[in-house]
């Protein structure tokens, strides 16, 4: 309706000034006829006149003409106009009222919905195939929080029914002792801690993927690498695990906290996932103004169409749950840190078996 008034008022406005330009018009083209001498007399009908007076006489009535056909006219284009106005913007329209009764009738259980507007490409075309494509990414991140929660549920259930299993068993046994009890407590503390590393992992992934990057500060890769082996030397030493670090500068801008986390990340999931005997290569460069760690190990044949998937929660490698000491939640929590920080993580699988991860991270400012 706004558009239609809008319109109909600049067509009202064009017609006012059209009229008004033709009654103006109307006096100068008589004036622009050739005219006779001074003082001749021309016989106009039964009257007889100066011809001056004739002259101005043709173009008063001339306007007159033009006035009334005008007045007449012009309420009648007025009303056309508006008519066909209501017509083409509302035929015009027409894709946006789809959209807005498609947003209108979303909700989480009906994210499958999509406009698929047809016709002419133009801005509207593009409004809809733009909200389509909206409504695929929450369909995916609906998806994706489903089976992050059923996922979380069910690893937080593990170490629990655990906890419950050992308790009963032992209160229920009259002859438990203390090697029973003591027992029992190291299968309740090894779960409890189980518990506990899952949520501060899930809490960190959480906080990562909803603040960003509160603190900036230069942090040279390479200094991260040797704390982060430091960590599992103990693993890395009964697993008989070769590693070759080659820790070149490498200066970025960002959370220490949350860089320390994903190198360590990195090097557990090298350590964790490889063979007895196996290798493990380290590398941080800078390229192109960009600070780059490389975390390569050997291990079990990573298949190039799983590599995405390992980089999901609770994904661990060709197990889905997880167990033998890990979250799940590390290569989510690389990606969730290195997506904060605006750089780029992929994965290629090594000949042999084995994964390569290489992160790319904005450098420092020169």
């Amino acid at each position: 309706m706004r558009l239609t008034l809008l319109s109909t008022a600049l067509l009202a406005l064009i017609g006012a000034l059209l009229l008004a330009l033709s009654y103006l018009v109307v006096g100068r083209v008589v004036a622009a006829l050739p005219q006779f001498p001074a003082g001749t007399q021309v016989q106009i009908g039964d009257q007889v006149m100066d011809a001056g007076q004739a002259t101005a006489e043709i173009a008063a009535q001339g306007r007159e003409t033009v006035l009334i056909v005008g007045l007449i006219a012009f309420p009648l284009q007025v009303l056309a106009g508006a008519l066909l106005s209501w017509v083409l913007i509302g035929r015009t329209l027409r894709p946006l009222s789809t959209l807005t009764r498609t947003a209108r009738a979303l909700s989480e259980s009906s994210l499958d919905q999509r406009i698929r507007l047809s016709g002419p490409r133009d801005e509207v075309a593009d409004l809809a195939d733009t909200f389509d494509d909206m409504l695929g990414r929450l369909q995916s991140a609906f998806d994706a929080e489903r089976r992050f929660v059923a996922n979380a549920s069910h690893e937080l259930r593990t170490p629990l029914a655990v906890i419950r299993t050992e308790v009963e068993v032992t209160m229920a046994d009259p002859n438990a002792d203390r090697d029973d009890l003591r027992r029992m407590g190291e299968i309740v503390l090894e779960a409890t801690d189980r518990a506990n590393r899952l949520l501060t992992s899930l809490l960190l992934l959480a906080r990562t993927q909803a603040r960003g990057v509160s603190v900036h500060q230069v942090v040279d890769l390479a200094e991260l690498v040797e704390p982060a082996l430091a960590a599992v030397d103990t693993e890395r030493l009964d697993r008989d695990l070769t590693v070759t670090v080659d820790s070149r500068p490498a200066p970025v801008r960002g959370d220490p906290a949350l860089l320390e986390r994903l190198v360590g990340n990195l090097v557990e999931n090298a350590v964790r996932h490889n063979l007895r005997a196996g290798w493990i290569r380290i590398g941080t460069r800078t390229v192109g103004g960009h600070g780059v760690l490389e975390v390569a190990s050997s291990g079990p044949a990573v298949d190039q169409q799983a590599i995405a998937e390992l980089f999901e929660p609770f994904r661990q490698g060709q197990r889905a749950r997880t167990g033998h000491g890990g979250t799940g939640l590390g290569l989510s929590i690389v990606r969730a840190v290195v997506a904060a920080h605006g750089g780029t993580v992929g994965a290629v699988p090594e000949s042999g078996g084995g994964l390569r991860v290489l992160v790319e991270l904005p450098g420092e400012p020169g």
